[in-house]
């Protein structure tokens, strides 16, 4: 009998089965029944797919697919051939091998190195085993050879984890010993030393990728904290920009256990490139109080606020009504390039519709090329930056629990800062009162974007907000993106005129022809994201966004819209064939029953195609009923709150209310349908005709 490499235990090998997964394995075997299940082993890279990535595993290769990945497929930065580490779910009878994911990929993460042969485990050589000291697991060996110290370390750390410590090759004080230590004599030497005693040179994030090798010294906030597998992760944000630091004890203990998100620290250690990105492996970090604590935090601010004003807040094309709040654009560029900088994540939730989507895709593009200057990993702009689509433009209790739970999580797991919550085309009506108000309890910062005024209240709820009557949303929000980013203005000068169904203003026209985009072009666009936005409602689409928008591929667009026109075409024909006329005074209204002949679940939803009658329609308005509810299009002006009243003199029983949405709708009890429904027609007559000079 053998003894357990980690616990000691009697085995048949040299791990037992409780601790098969604290090891890796190196497999020496000709096929794939002769994996084990559960283990980890050492692969390569060996090719990619739509759906994941092949890895080689000795003789044998497996599929780690994409949903298996803690990051999206396109931000890996493996190439063919790279040493990675994997997971063996399961081997299918037909020799095909499912693959899982390690959050450790590093020898040194693991307790302990075997082989898997045919003959059974045994240990790795000894000259293998200490190939990578467990002191440094971040550290890439092949890069920065030179930057193995500490050639009397135990050649066999893994199998001996009783004899793994606190420290490593290189000392590491206590983690209280330190902040007493710094914390009394380092306040009044923050802002004038450039080098300390220990040799390390203070220096800005920014300047990190010309110093790998380097020992620096980093002053700043931690932004969060990140437990792997092997060591802890902080990651800091100083006035120029944020870096992953990583402090190790031992595998999957938390180093610095005192430090937390938002504490303001003085780190020491070493630069290292990591896959291309810089990373700096820590060998002291201390919180700072009192005066170097109130120095640092006074550099970082007036840094940030001087960086996070537009450099260029012109509007994208003459305009009076975005030139009149020209004060509000400029002050909500400067809420997101702030949050940009300070490292707080940005949701934007937008209306499902043409006009949302493309105004959250300004946004977007505009964002993403900061935050990637910002941050130093290559998944920062899916980890700091996501868009979510709203039913209607209307952020009910239900999204703001969704969205509350998932921040709490975030904040709990990671230590990251409360999100930025920006709406565009949605959150300015009364219906999102209640989403809005829920998100205040914890204080998060919100802005909205609207083409339309706001309701009584919203903005009493809110950081800030630009709204511009009788404009789209995205006709705000090119303008907003234009002044985070002046560098992406050019992709943003067709977006305004997608986002007008009919009458584009002819300034946004000539923007959108100057940028190679017709008013042909900018209907099948305008078409292609309206059918896609119905059917992938609950995602963000970045990638086919951006596609649509930002590529010019212009035969995805085509195809697409002749889908949209296709369908729509259809339901119009049904619809037509199924329409009341009604003529009060003079006044023509349409009646469509969309519970009788609208499909429900399919496209176009019923709103959609109410926009699309009232557009083709001799008509001065249109009603779309159903068992509970009623729409109004018209060009006419219509006040909403008067047409409540009336309803409720002339059906006192039908409960009606107006439940607050984007476009006009009106709710009230089934049993009173008809008697709505005949109420409403006269109220739409008379608001008409007062309307009419």
């Amino acid at each position: 009998m053998d003894t357990c490499i980690i616990c000691g235990t009697s085995t048949d090998g040299p791990i037992c089965d409780i601790h098969q997964e604290d090891v890796v394995f190196e497999f020496e075997g000709d096929h794939a029944s002769q994996l084990t299940s559960g283990r980890y082993y050492h692969g390569t890279v060996d090719g990619y797919a739509d759906f994941g990535v092949f890895v080689n595993i000795g003789a044998v290769t497996g599929l780690l697919h994409r949903s298996k990945l803690d990051r999206r497929l396109e931000s890996l930065d493996w190439d063919v051939g790279d040493d990675i580490f994997v997971q063996v779910e399961s081997v299918r009878d037909n020799g095909d091998i499912d693959l899982g994911w390690s959050i450790r990929q590093a020898e040194s993460e693991f307790r302990g190195v075997l082989v898997d042969s045919p003959d059974g485990d045994y240990l790795v050589d000894e000259e293998t085993g200490a190939e990578e000291p467990e002191s440094k697991p971040e550290a890439e060996p092949e890069s920065e050879p030179e930057a193995e110290p500490e050639p009397e370390a135990e050649p066999e750390p893994e199998a001996e984890p009783e004899a793994e410590t606190s420290e490593g090759p290189t000392p590491e004080p206590s983690p209280n010993d330190g902040v007493a230590d710094d914390a009394d004599d380092g306040g009044d030497e923050v802002d004038d030393a450039d080098e300390t005693d220990d040799g390390f040179d203070r220096s800005p994030v920014e300047s990190l990728r010309d110093r790998v090798g380097d020992r620096v010294q980093l002053e700043g906030e931690v932004v969060s904290v990140r437990q792997t597998s092997g060591p802890t992760v902080f990651e800091l944000r100083d006035e120029t920009g944020v870096v992953d630091c990583a402090a190790f004890v031992e595998a999957g203990v938390r180093a610095y256990p005192e430090i937390e998100a938002d504490d303001v620290v003085r780190l020491d250690g070493e630069v290292r490139l990591r896959r291309d990105e810089i990373q700096v492996e820590t060998e002291s970090l201390v919180s700072l109080t009192d005066d170097a604590r109130d120095a640092v935090l006074e550099r970082m601010d007036a840094a940030l606020t001087a960086e996070a004003e537009p450099s260029d807040a012109t509007p994208l094309a003459e305009d009076p009504a975005i030139e009149a709040i020209d004060e509000r654009v400029d002050e909500v560029a400067t809420t997101i390039r702030r949050a940009v900088l300070e490292s707080r994540p940005i949701v934007v939730r937008h209306d499902a519709t043409t006009d949302g989507y493309t105004a959250g895709a300004a946004i977007e593009r505009a964002v993403l090329p900061l935050i990637e200057d910002t941050h130093a990993t290559a998944d920062a702009v899916y980890h700091y930056f996501d868009r979510r689509p709203l039913e209607d433009g209307v952020y009910d209790m239900n999204d703001a629990t969704k969205d509350v739970t998932r921040m709490l999580g975030d904040q709990e797991r990671h230590g990251e800062k409360l999100p930025l919550f920006v709406f565009t085309a949605a959150g300015s009506t009364a219906a999102s009162v209640d989403g809005l108000e829920f998100l205040e309890i914890y204080d998060v910062p919100k802005v909205v974007i609207d083409g339309q005024g706001t309701d009584s209240g919203i903005e009493a709820l809110v950081d800030t907000l630009a709204v511009a009557p009788d404009r789209t949303a995205t006709t705000v929000a090119s303008t907003i993106a234009a002044a985070i980013n002046d560098d992406v203005r050019d992709d943003l000068r067709a977006l305004p005129a997608v986002s007008y169904w009919a009458n584009v203003p002819e300034a946004y026209a000539d923007l959108a022809s100057e940028a190679g985009v017709d008013a042909d072009d900018a209907r099948k666009l305008r078409e292609a994201i309206a059918l896609k936005a119905h059917y992938q409602s609950y995602e963000d689409k970045r990638e086919l966004i951006v596609d649509l928008l930002f590529e010019g591929r212009t035969g995805l667009a085509e195809q697409v819209s002749e889908q949209f026109r296709r369908k729509m075409d259809a339901e119009l024909e049904t619809a037509t064939a199924n329409l009341e006329e009604r003529d009060v005074s003079g006044v023509s209204v349409t009646i469509l029953d969309t519970d009788a002949f609208v499909h429900r679940f399919d496209f176009p939803p019923a709103r959609l195609l109410l926009d699309e009658l009232s557009r083709q329609l001799e008509t001065d308005a249109v009603v779309g009923v159903g068992t509970d509810e009623l729409h109004v299009r018209t060009d006419h002006e219509l006040d909403l709150d008067a047409l409540v009243a009336v309803l409720r003199e002339e059906v006192p029983n039908a409960g009606v209310t107006d439940p607050g949405a984007r476009q006009p709708k009106i709710e009230f009890l089934a049993g009173e349908r008809e008697a709505v429904l005949d109420a409403i027609v006269d109220a739409v007559a008379e608001s008409v005709v007062a309307a009419t000079p």
